[in-house]
């Protein structure tokens, strides 16, 4: 058999490793970081949303336009042989909300440890502190895999080379976007980098007096002038810089782009969405003649957050000392419309640093989806973040690691083996 040779040890480069060396294939796993997982160990706040107990279909639409690439992977690593993989290995799961998958234990250090047993058992060498240079290539159309130079001077020979180095977000974990360069190099085209997951800058100052808040139940709607990009039920944050959470962060995929575009981008957060505006103005007066002496900024303290109170009453141009039984049906409707809609100008991202994934990557037209190889570069092959793939939060972009890792595995042992008996 031939050699295979992995560059990343994270959740699809542990993978490939793995089911390339199952094939009994030579496998090498090179990791520039000192430990395998690293990323890993900090996703889903330490505890590791490792998949989604979704049917296949809901996974692809996740993605968006790029989800269909994705059809066949899934197909051969779905989200249940994602379950089974890790409940056959001893690691207990459970299913939350959203139908995410945690290891029951809560520990992200868990899903690494049950990847490293695997690479161990199928007997994948693995060189930690082993950052790569470029990868090595003969011949010219096509281009043929030779090996990996590494950042020492070394040279290592390979019949075939899974890339999975990662994006290029938290850097820290050494997703520093070295992939995208070596994929470059080989005449493979990138899809311009952007943040995605990551929480999003706003223009208004009155967020900083807010920052802390968390909302629940709350629904947030994105819009590009009268075009709705997406609308999220759930929870967010208000930070000192604009808003952060769970729904935010989903919505995020659409900021950079239009963002780089010179857009701006409009926020709206209906505080009350269990209420139509029937029965939330109803409440409101209700409200306001249970404080009837009372003035407008004391009145608004059972429907509203204490630090929210005076930013919607500035929002609605009402002196917050009028006493609650001098406001007026108009002024009642802006107080309406500000619950259902409090506006928001979004003027951009947080940086790629401090994103969960990075859209864009190795275009996906240049791969063939049903094996993960190049249609560049015979026996080189890719897994991952590296791709120009990225989806929402719940456990999708971990599913796609490992069903694109595993594709990329068996089929480059094959290759390698292919090619070793020529």
């Amino acid at each position: 058999m031939g050699r295979v040779v992995v560059i990343g040890g994270g959740a699809a480069g542990m993978m490939a490793a793995g089911t390339a060396a199952q094939t009994g294939c030579e496998v090498v796993l090179l990791e520039k970081n000192s430990i395998l997982g690293k990323k890993l160990l900090i996703t889903g706040k330490g505890r590791c949303n490792l998949t989604n107990a979704c049917e296949i279909e809901e996974v692809i639409g996740r993605f968006g336009g790029g989800g269909k690439f994705l059809y066949s992977a899934l197909h051969a690593f779905p989200p249940l042989a994602a379950w089974q993989f890790f409940t056959d290995r001893g690691l207990e799961l459970v299913v939350e909300r959203g139908r995410r998958v945690f290891p029951a234990s809560g520990k992200a250090a868990d899903v690494v440890k049950v990847l490293m047993d695997y690479l161990r058992q199928e007997g994948a060498a693995v060189r930690l502190n082993s950052p790569v240079a470029e990868i090595v290539t003969r011949g010219a159309k096509p281009r043929h895999i030779t090996g990996v130079k590494l950042a020492d001077g070394s040279f290592l020979s390979a019949d075939a080379v899974i890339l999975a180095s990662g994006g290029a977000s938290y850097p820290g974990t050494g997703s520093t976007g070295d992939g995208y360069i070596m994929a470059e190099r080989l005449g493979h085209t990138l899809q311009p980098l952007y943040p995605g997951l990551v929480p999003l800058k706003a223009k208004e100052e009155w967020v900083k007096e807010a920052a802390g808040l968390s909302l629940r139940n709350v629904r947030a709607k994105l819009l590009d002038g009268e075009e709705l990009l997406g609308s999220e039920f759930g929870e967010m944050d208000i930070t000192h810089f604009g808003v952060g959470g769970p729904i935010i962060l989903t919505l995020s995929r659409f900021v950079a782009p239009r963002v780089q575009q010179g857009k701006t981008l409009r926020l709206e957060i209906d505080l009350k969405p269990a209420l139509d505006d029937e029965r939330l103005d109803a409440r409101l007066q209700r409200d306001l003649q249970k404080y009837t002496r009372k003035s407008l900024k004391n009145a608004l303290k059972d429907l509203l957050p204490k630090v929210l109170i005076p930013v919607v009453i500035t929002l609605s141009e009402i002196p917050p000392d009028r006493p609650a039984h001098q406001i007026t049906r108009e002024q009642r409707y802006r107080l309406l419309r500000l619950l259902k809609g409090l506006p928001l100008t979004i003027t951009g991202t947080l940086p790629l640093s401090a994103a969960i994934v990075t859209q864009g990557g190795v275009t996906l037209a240049e791969v063939d989806p049903r094996t993960m190889a190049s249609r560049l570069v015979k026996g080189l092959f890719f897994a991952g973040e590296v791709l120009d793939l990225a989806a929402d939060t719940g456990g999708f972009n971990l599913q796609a690691a490992f069903a694109t890792g595993y594709v990329a595995g068996r089929h480059a042992a094959r290759a390698a083996g292919a090619k070793a008996l020529h």
